[in-house]
């Protein structure tokens, strides 16, 4: 939306004048424009709310089929939106496009998490980071003049996410559903043999089967749970409590603050304004590239050892940059420190963070618990982007770049949580984990007590007072 944000301003005002007659203040154009572009958060708040009882109903796959035309219709509103002028349907296109989101992002973790193996899912589960690294560079890359940026071609810039919608649509029928929703929620063991060498090759799948068997075994009498559920069940108290963390703490890191002033830093240090747009295509660059390196480290490193050193290099560099910030006018060469800070902090957060957070709920929670914990993930993904993107202008124009400090408290905080509290999952079932999860957290007076959900998924010692 950076690139168009003249031309569609422009639109708000034509249409106003040709429609109504009326010459809008630019204090009535930005608030039209500033709620076009959060207009997209409510729409994946109100698509990750409905994606739990949706995916659990009729599986990952079909949920993500279905919201790809929810998808394409959007991008037909976006394209046509300069010929009618209507800046409403640019405004619904987002809303559309937010609820795609919202569904797909949960269906598609999960999907991705329950598809893979064992020994890869941790990978697999990075992917996801990877490709929304490369959307971004994607838009920003097809956003300049040359390319789709221009006055006549914005609307196609904006409707190209229904040519995405589109390839999913035509090529996603061709897998199968995720063996796991087979086995364990629809109880079909023959559809789920054949979905696992469909993806895993034609062979003997027996062992991952089994642990499938073991899990549904533990599950049994357990319905899916809902939100609400998850909230109240003290089982599973810690690992919420994670998910809570991780995902707040993916948009309350700083990177978008890092992002807004990188174009100040760019300009300090010499970089033409023409120039701008092509360097800002580095740090997109930087970004997917990183994800990349994350996804081949992944499984020899572990999750949590990226989590705790991506947040805690984020703390060092959120620090260390705001001195240069300070100084940026005052010593000619400090502001070249910023620029090189400025990709020092992308490549914590894109080696980390941003790979390892979104595949999380699916790792640490069994079966039952997945699809309302992947709800609440998202919905705190989308609450933060909102209120970031309602308030950082407001933090910014008060505090400046020592805005830098409060996003270092929540990289700091998340660091240490994720370093002193979460385990380790890489190689390990949702029920190791669970159990853990309740080592880790038990006082010395360790008893063999058990709730009633906990015997039904395994049987490993739990603490003797519940947090």
């Amino acid at each position: 939306m950076t690139s168009p944000s003249d031309f569609i301003k422009e639109l708000v005002n034509k249409t106003c004048l040709q429609r109504y007659s009326v010459s809008l203040e630019q204090w009535h154009v930005s608030l039209i424009w500033s709620f076009t572009v959060s207009i997209f958060c409510i729409g994946a708040l109100l698509g990750s709310m409905v994606a739990c009882p949706l995916i659990s109903k009729y599986g990952r796959k079909q949920c993500l089929l279905l919201s790809n035309f929810v998808a394409i219709f959007g991008a037909v509103l976006m394209v046509l939106s300069q010929t009618a002028m209507s800046f409403e349907m640019i405004m619904v296109g987002r809303f559309l496009y937010g609820i795609n989101s919202g569904v797909s992002l949960t269906a598609q973790s999960m999907y991705l998490v329950e598809c893979s193996p064992k020994r890869l899912r941790g990978m697999v589960g990075v992917t996801i980071a990877t490709f929304a690294s490369l959307g971004k560079f994607c838009g920003q890359l097809l956003g300049i003049s040359e390319l789709l940026g221009t006055e006549e071609r914005w609307p196609w810039l904006l409707g190209f996410n229904g040519f995405t919608a589109l390839l999913q649509l035509t090529t996603l029928p061709f897998l199968p559903e995720s063996p796991s929703f087979l086995l364990l929620d629809r109880g079909d063991r023959q559809a789920c043999d054949k979905a696992l060498k469909t993806l895993w090759g034609d062979k003997d799948h027996s062992t991952e089967v089994e642990e499938m068997m073991k899990e549904k075994a533990a599950m049994q009498s357990v319905h899916s749970h809902s939100v609400m559920e998850l909230i109240q069940d003290r089982t599973v108290r810690w690992q919420l409590l994670t998910i809570v963390v991780c995902f707040t703490s993916l948009q309350l890191c700083g990177i978008t603050a890092v992002y807004f002033y990188s174009f100040d830093v760019f300009r300090a240090a010499g970089i033409q304004e023409q120039q701008l747009r092509y360097v800002a295509l580095g740090t997109g660059l930087v970004e997917f590239l990183t994800s990349v390196c994350c996804f081949m480290i992944i499984e020899s490193t572990g999750k949590k050892v990226l989590l705790f050193r991506g947040y805690m290099g984020m703390s060092a560099t959120l620090a260390v940059l705001t001195v240069t910030m300070y100084l940026q006018t005052l010593v000619s060469w400090i502001p070249y420190c910023s620029m090189v800070l400025i990709f020092i902090f992308i490549f914590c957060f894109s080696s980390g963070p941003a790979g390892v957070t979104v595949p999380l709920p699916g790792e640490i929670l069994t079966q039952s618990f997945k699809t309302a914990g992947y709800t609440i993930a998202c919905i705190l993904n989308w609450i933060g982007l909102f209120v970031v993107g309602m308030l950082f202008p407001i933090i910014v124009e008060n505090l400046k770049y020592f805005c830098f400090l409060i996003f270092l408290v929540f990289c700091a905080a998340c660091g240490l949580y994720v370093r002193f509290h979460v385990p380790e999952t890489k190689d390990r079932t949702a029920l190791e984990i669970a159990a853990e999860f309740d080592r880790m957290h038990c006082k010395s007076g360790v008893s063999k007590k058990k709730s009633t959900n906990s015997e039904k998924l395994c049987e490993f010692e739990t603490c003797e007072t519940k947090f």
